[in-house]
């Protein structure tokens, strides 16, 4: 069985890549101001970085490479990502219109970026929250990371 936090691992690739695929669609418009938005390109960038960077090593190094997954890059990485998916939905939120006035296909776009820009963003606030306990933990107990029954180490 998967662990829960495996599940998470997921959809936050899933996730990433919607974000990735709808931002790219609003680039390739050429003829809507949306296409050459700074916070648009930030977005495109934190699909390829969830999807293709962070996550894979948040959920592959811990089991596959453990001495890749030191305790402190962990939840560093986490952080990181929690704040930049934070500062992503939110600058895309803010330069939004209304729903009433957004009517085109690139506007509608953007408002679900900004959705699941937020959706990601909780779902990193959960996992750097365990990333931080499983480290504070450590640091008390002195233990290294935890091990499964296989014998690889959990980061997380």
């Amino acid at each position: 069985m998967i662990p829960w936090i495996q599940a998470i691992r997921i959809v936050q690739i899933i996730f990433g890549l919607i974000v990735l695929a709808l931002t790219a669609y609003v680039i390739s418009t050429f003829y809507d101001s949306w296409s050459i938005s700074d916070t648009v390109n930030y977005l495109l960038f934190l699909g390829c970085w969830t999807s293709f960077i962070a996550v894979p090593y948040l959920g592959a190094a811990p089991i596959f490479f453990p001495k890749l997954a030191h305790r402190f890059v962990i939840p560093a990485v986490e952080v990181i990502t929690m704040i930049f998916w934070f500062a992503g939905f939110i600058a895309l939120g803010a330069e939004l219109p209304p729903p009433r006035w957004c009517h085109y296909s690139t506007c509608r776009a953007l408002q679900a970026v900004t959705v699941f820009g937020s959706f990601e963003w909780v779902l990193f606030v959960v996992t750097s929250y365990f990333a931080i306990v499983d480290l504070l933990h450590h640091r008390h107990t002195g233990e290294s990371a935890q091990k499964t029954p296989h014998g690889a180490h959990l980061g997380v």
